[in-house]
């Protein structure tokens, strides 16, 4: 026996044929203690998210515009779910109670997080789990920063006093009582907080896809999925633009070194993706585990004589971006040449001024500009133990007739950049994909 806590999606939540689903397979495990709800979201592509209608609701209370008819189709939706359940919950206070604080001028968060909010009691009675509203046990400082410590210490406490428990995802608490919701992946962040609360062996993270994928399907068909990836991996691939879960809902329990097991609800016998810690050895390093990238960078080529003897070269040339308000993604150099990557929506409206500033600072003997530059990411922590990645990976480019503009590695061994014209951006995605995957 072990503790599970599964995090549900509003795709997997949007009706109750999709609640449905979520019900069996919670009951398929009793170790799946603890559920974490999102709001339902949408029902086909014509469909409204809830979210999205309660920010309505809001927009329309904060001008003065009567909101019935929209918080009618909000009520209508969770009162035609109850009913589809067959559960005689009385939704009516709640929804009452929602539409009463937003037209007396609650915040924009607590519009939003009401969706959520709506969704737990509805989950909890159909499983027979206690209902934990996340305002009382999820708590942010006065400066809305999320606070991990008191939130550990209280949450841990309640969930140890039940059995089972809902928690609604996206929100809980500033000090003066008003709720606050996390800014991007709320519910998966409350997931991962509930889950290091909870010490449970695996935070299960349900949704309409059955893993993390090796590349973008928009530009390979059908990629595979990633059996295994660890933390550092993950991260290095939603750095480059992969479609990923956001870095505050991994840290806790990469903290407390609890996997992450992303599965689809609508296959739950697909074993999806588990992200485990970056120590974990229980399985086999790949030499590949995903290939990501993003197009629109600059790249700045510096040149000078002796460079890498001008003692704090390095340091002028930074600092003529730091007082241009521009950060840098890349920096390769060679013995008399640096190339500083840059975002251009980093770098827009500025190119002038920096140029100006390194001629004038470093005084380079050359400076050239490559625009319309795409960076692409091969990333695997098995590249280090695999002779010959680096040669395979540079023949395939050639072999699709790509030429690689800029080549950087880091220390970890875990990925290879490179940089290619943006016009052959998913020319070489296919190529790499179908060099180590197939």
């Amino acid at each position: 026996m072990g503790i599970k806590v599964c995090k549900f999606g509003g795709s997997s939540l949007a009706d109750a044929a999709q609640i449905k689903k979520a019900q069996s397979i919670i009951q398929a495990d009793a170790d799946r203690k603890f559920v974490v709800p999102s709001a339902p979201g949408k029902r086909n592509k014509e469909d409204q998210k809830i979210t999205d209608l309660l920010y309505l609701c809001h927009a329309h209370a904060q001008q003065g515009i009567a909101f019935d008819e929209v918080f009618g189709l909000i009520a209508d939706r969770y009162n035609g779910i109850v009913k589809e359940l067959g559960l005689t919950l009385d939704m009516t206070p709640h929804l009452d109670k929602v539409k009463a604080d937003i037209t007396a001028g609650a915040s924009s968060d607590y519009a939003a997080s009401r969706g959520e909010f709506l969704n737990g009691p509805i989950i909890a009675a159909l499983l027979g789990y206690t209902f934990i509203d996340p305002a009382q046990f999820i708590f942010f400082d006065d400066k809305g920063k999320f606070d991990a410590e008191k939130t550990q210490t209280v949450l841990s406490k309640k969930l140890a006093s039940v059995e089972s428990a809902v928690v609604p995802g996206f929100f809980g608490s500033l000090p003066n009582g008003d709720i606050k919701t996390f800014s991007r992946g709320g519910s998966d962040i409350t997931g991962a907080i509930v889950a290091r609360a909870a010490n449970a062996d695996v935070y299960e993270n349900w949704t309409d896809v059955s893993g993390l994928l090796k590349t973008d399907p928009r530009i390979v068909d059908n990629p595979e999925t990633i059996s295994t990836i660890t933390y550092k991996e993950l991260r290095e691939l939603a750095y480059m633009g992969a479609s990923v879960m956001h870095e505050e809902a991994i840290f806790p329990v990469r903290i407390a070194g609890i996997p992450i097991n992303i599965r689809n609800t609508n296959a739950p016998d697909d074993d999806g993706t588990m992200i485990v810690s970056d120590d974990d050895t229980s399985s086999k390093a790949q030499s590949i585990t995903g290939i990501a990238g993003r197009k629109d960078f600059t790249v700045i080529y510096v040149e000078k004589a002796l460079m890498n003897s001008e003692i704090g070269f390095g340091r002028k040339l930074l600092e003529v971006l730091e007082d241009n308000q521009v950060s840098f993604e890349h920096m390769p150099s060679g013995i008399d040449t640096t190339s500083l990557v840059v975002s251009n929506s980093n770098l827009q409206g500025k190119l002038d001024d920096v140029l100006a500033g390194i001629k004038h600072v470093c005084k380079p003997d050359k400076i050239s500009v490559f625009e319309n530059m795409a960076l692409i990411a091969t990333v695997g922590r098995g590249m280090s133990h695999h002779v010959g990645v680096s040669a395979k990976l540079f023949t395939a480019l050639s072999n699709a007739n790509v030429n690689i503009r800029m080549i950087d590695q880091g220390s970890s061994e875990m990925n290879i950049i490179v940089g290619v014209e943006g016009s052959d951006f998913e020319k070489a995605i296919k190529a790499i994909y179908a060099e180590f995957v197939g």
